[in-house]
């Protein structure tokens, strides 16, 4: 395969998954989609009753080790709090949303049948002078669908789910920007890496979980890891891409390959054999260091039961939790194959790793 024929195929992906609507803990219709994807590589997939996404591909070794890869499936979004009798929509916000990123933002409601509505904002001509500039709280937004009360009653309900309307799009060849990449982006290196290893006869128990609710609880990848019970754990998000004034201590370069992040919340061992299998194959990493709480999966991982050694990787996305989360496709490509290569180590050296 060409890497003209790689990228499209890393986009196609990415495309189908962004577009795809999975409100942390509304994801059903999502796992499913997942799912499906998933036994495209593996007879051994089930969708969990938190929604998570279990795929097991068979390592060669009667005693083998398991080694989890994960990364959430689930995005951002809304839910609907009030409809008033002008039509108009009151929304709260599931997951981290910073209100100045909202106005004049094209939402879908997904009530009876999907309604395109606006997120309305207050002509600057009609501001008070004390108002402009002031950035609104989420609950002072509504969404205009263009409905009245009556009408809209009958295809909304309280409690519906709200999704960013935003289609894929393709930058310079080698980046593509939309919603939801935080983390569909990893999902798609789960595939990637399933892709890699299909013709591989790998000695561990590889499990690759698509999960729920982290932007919200965790609990996904809480109630998997205990299930499951892994001998180590890879798990896969994003980190902030570089942007003009952030800082080089919280950020990484999109195009650089995966943010290998080291702290109290990861595995010496298993950090330390990531940046050798990247100096071995070649494949281009940037570092992170991280001193607490990883504001990922890494951390509910790492103590659930008596504790599993985990890694973290993170690919970096500019404009996190937005409608135009940008990512670099080489970034993705090499992040899956840093952990595909990972995931190829024997049973003992990932023993003695963990």
């Amino acid at each position: 395969m060409g890497r003209e024929d790689l990228y499209m195929n890393i986009i196609e992906k990415l495309k189908y998954l962004s577009e795809t609507v999975a409100v942390a803990g509304f994801e059903k219709d999502a796992a499913e989609k997942v799912a499906d994807l998933f036994k495209g590589y593996s007879a051994h997939v089930e969708v969990d009753r938190f929604f998570n996404v279990r795929c097991l591909k068979k390592g060669t070794d009667e005693k083998a080790k398991k080694l989890m890869i994960t990364a959430h499936l689930d995005e951002i979004g809304f839910l609907v709090r009030s409809i008033d009798d002008k039509g108009f929509i009151g929304i709260v916000n599931v997951g981290g949303i910073d209100s100045k990123i909202l106005l004049a933002q094209e939402v879908v409601i997904h009530g009876k049948q999907n309604i395109t509505g606006i997120i309305g904002a207050t002509p600057p001509h009609l501001l008070k002078a004390e108002d402009a500039g002031k950035a609104l709280k989420i609950s002072d937004l509504y969404v205009d669908t263009g409905y009245g009360g009556e009408e809209l009653k009958k295809l909304v309900s309280v409690g519906d789910t709200v999704s960013f309307k935003s289609k894929v799009s393709v930058m310079n060849d080698s980046k593509a920007s939309g919603k939801a990449f935080d983390n569909r982006a990893s999902v798609v290196c789960l595939l990637e890496i399933l892709e890699i290893l299909k013709d591989f006869n790998h000695e561990n128990d590889i499990i690759f979980v698509a999960s729920t609710q982290e932007e919200t609880s965790m609990v996904g990848v809480k109630t998997a890891s205990y299930a499951l019970l892994p001998d180590a754990a890879i798990v896969i998000d994003t980190c902030h891409g570089d942007i003009p004034d952030l800082s080089k201590d919280c950020s990484s370069t999109p195009g650089k390959g995966p943010e290998i992040s080291i702290g109290p919340n990861l595995h010496p061992g298993m950090v330390n054999k990531m940046f050798e299998l990247g100096k071995e194959y070649s494949i281009p990493c940037q570092k992170m260091v991280e001193a607490g709480d990883t504001g990922t999966e890494a951390w509910a991982t790492q103590v659930s039961r008596t504790g599993i050694p985990t890694a973290l990787l993170s690919v970096p996305v500019r404009y996190m939790h937005t409608a135009v989360e940008t990512v670099s496709i080489e970034d993705i490509k090499y992040t899956a194959r840093l952990a595909a290569e990972f995931a190829k180590i024997s049973s003992i050296q990932l023993e003695k790793l963990a």
